[in-house]
């Protein structure tokens, strides 16, 4: 049900793209949230090389946390409002390129992040994204539109709040308006939180920016679009394995763009390579 071209006959053009002297496969639907990491954990005790996540970034993670300490690797064929994770390994956007892709692909390892005990792949938050992604997820409709037309709406009451940040050996007190984790460079449709994010080095970037007014949030939202927003003095950026963060008061949480809820306090951390994917 991800993203905005849910007309694609994907089953008729895996059975024209696929090779059938390279490939057999079988399609499975999911029934429930979270229905993804039991599918995927199956497939790979069934021996399957890769399991092909069909959509967008939440469908990703599902599947990605289906496949850890598994032998099988994760394929993506990007059917999302953003496909964050999928644009940062280069698959291609377009379906029946995607699926040839598969044919042969080659394979790789990346890190894998965690806040409170929900793993991530792409990015996760803290504040407004989380915020956000909140009212993303009830709007009735998907695609870039419906984010930017949610996130104008809700950045006039949106009010930040007091954190206190602990990493390596650095102790921040400060607001946050956004406090992001990034593994991969960006949130989706090329908005880049982290452009300098490497989903192999066994770092997250932290981007923080702890107030919004007017002037700022045109710079933030310039900077998200070009690329250049950790040189557009908007927001703070720092590396790190391992981050402690206690809020003033509670706030919501996402990974990978999909919410997950509030909490006091967030323990993030990154395990290297843990997963390995098929691109």
């Amino acid at each position: 049900m991800s993203g905005t071209n849910r007309r694609q006959d994907v089953a008729g053009l895996l059975a024209r793209y696929l090779d059938p002297a390279r490939v057999t496969y079988e399609v499975r639907h999911t029934a429930y949230a979270g229905h993804a990491v039991q599918l995927a954990r199956e497939a790979a005790e069934d021996g399957c090389r890769v399991v092909v996540a069909v959509g967008g970034d939440g469908t990703v993670n599902e599947v990605g946390r289906g496949l850890l300490g598994t032998g099988a690797a994760l394929g993506i064929l990007p059917r999302g409002s953003g496909n964050g994770l999928a644009r940062h390994l280069r698959v291609p956007l377009g379906l029946a390129a995607a699926i040839q892709r598969l044919n042969a692909p080659s394979f790789q390892h990346i890190d894998v992040g965690c806040i409170n005990g929900h793993r991530f792949f792409c990015t996760a938050g803290v504040g407004f994204d989380a915020h956000v992604s909140k009212c993303f997820a009830v709007a009735g409709t998907r695609g870039l539109a419906t984010y930017v037309k949610v996130a104008l709406h809700e950045y006039r009451r949106y009010q930040p709040t007091p954190v206190q940040v602990r990493f390596a050996d650095k102790f921040l007190e400060t607001n946050c308006y956004v406090l992001a984790f990034a593994n991969a460079a960006q949130y989706g449709n090329n908005a880049y939180i982290a452009p300098n994010a490497n989903i192999q080095d066994g770092l997250l970037d932290l981007c923080l920016i702890d107030g919004l007014p007017l002037l700022r949030a045109v710079r933030v939202g310039v900077g998200l679009a070009l690329g250049n927003l950790p040189t557009s003095g908007a927001a703070v950026y720092h590396t790190a394995q391992q981050v402690q963060v206690a809020a003033a008061q509670p706030l919501g949480f996402h990974v990978d763009g999909d919410y997950i809820g509030e909490a006091t306090d967030f323990t993030v951390e990154l395990t290297p390579l843990a997963l390995e994917v098929a691109v």
